[in-house]
């Protein structure tokens, strides 16, 4: 864990100490990757790129830590080094993310439905909260988590609880084996054939359906994915062509991401829509995109927001405002219960209201 004679980290709990005891808040930041998501950014930057380094890492023992400034593209380097890797593919979006913003972020990449998300691999966490104390929580391995599991509930937080100094993540050996399958099918076809798929004995580890076209990633032992080719049929397609189609729906600059980048610049929202994966088509007007076995679907759209938070809501799932005018607001609105619960846990980490204030909601 990062030592409390730490240079870098001395002047970071100054920098806190100060902006509590003046009430000014503070924008955490590392690499700006993530900078568009979530609502605006307010406050003077509190840079982390100084507390950087991979602190250890246990290849036998599947668990590396790394501190917050430590650049993702650096750390899954080191992993793949050792034939291991962060299994829920963060996405990166550009040049420049770090471990922390991962972290805060809460993104996951194509694999999600089928190896689960950043939280599930977060072991522990060291915390430099709004008072300017650094806390730690869990540890290095997963017998470690007890009562509240504080290391996990950062995972999402966006830096509202406060600047994660250092993270221990559970990482995982490359599969040996790994195919893509391309088939023609409507939207609503593809999605009962996904939900067909999942109740069955199958190695599937990523899906993604757009515009006619359903694609379909296996992975796991040579067998199991040659055994489930022959099952599903459909198109293999070369691994020179799948890899970097993989790479570009994980880091949003694929096709359909580029288009939606576009329409975004001419006034379109870009939607996250997390839904029941058996949910039939909704029927919004705009260009879709869908992954995670039907679980998630992004909306390229220029209907109106409460349009899309209606149909989300209706289904079961909810929708998030990813890229466009943020004037209806990010994040879907919460519940009385819920909003008391983030009240209560920014009272408690942050009092004073010093980090990223109004990044998760306007009044929180």
């Amino acid at each position: 864990m990062s030592r409390s004679d730490d240079p870098a980290l001395q002047t970071l709990v100054e920098r806190v100490r100060h902006a509590q005891a003046h009430r000014t808040p503070l924008c955490i930041q590392g690499g700006g990757s993530k900078r568009f998501y979530g609502e605006a950014p307010a406050g003077e930057p509190l840079d982390v790129r100084a507390l950087a380094g991979i602190s250890s890492y246990e290849p036998t023992e599947l668990v590396v830590t790394a501190r917050c400034g430590t650049p993702l593209a650096e750390l899954e380097a080191a992993l793949a080094g050792k034939g291991q890797c962060l299994p829920f593919e963060p996405p990166r979006f550009a040049p420049g993310g770090t471990v922390g913003g991962m972290v805060a972020a809460g993104l996951s990449g194509p694999s999600r439905a089928a190896v689960g998300a950043v939280r599930d691999y977060v072991l522990g966490a060291t915390l430099l909260n709004g008072r300017a104390e650094v806390l730690r929580f869990g540890g290095q391995v997963m017998k470690n988590v007890a009562g509240y599991d504080v290391s996990r509930l950062l995972a999402g937080s966006l830096g509202t609880l406060g600047v994660i100094l250092e993270v221990s993540l559970k990482v995982l050996p490359v599969a040996p084996a790994t195919a893509t399958l391309r088939f023609s099918m409507d939207e609503a076809q593809a999605i009962r054939r996904l939900n067909e798929w999942g109740g069955r004995p199958l190695p599937l580890n990523a899906s993604a359906w757009w515009d006619g076209t359903l694609v379909l990633r296996l992975r796991g032992a040579l067998a199991a994915v040659n055994a489930a080719i022959d099952t599903l049929g459909g198109e293999l397609i070369e691994p020179a062509h799948a890899a970097p189609f993989w790479e570009g729906l994980r880091h949003h600059d694929d096709e359909f991401f580029a288009k939606a980048t576009a329409a975004v610049d001419g006034g379109a929202r870009l939607w996250r829509l997390s839904l029941p994966p058996t949910t039939p088509p909704l029927g919004l007007p705009g260009e879709l995109l869908m992954e995670w076995g039907g679980a998630q679907r992004w909306l390229c759209s220029a209907a109106p927001a409460a349009l899309v938070r209606e149909a989300a809501a209706r289904a079961g799932g909810h929708a998030t405002l990813f890229r466009g005018d943020k004037s209806a607001g990010v994040f879907a609105p919460l519940s009385a219960p819920l909003e008391r619960i983030h009240r209560a846990l920014k009272q408690s980490f942050d009092p004073a209201g010093v980090f990223n204030p109004g990044r998760l909601y306007p009044n929180l």
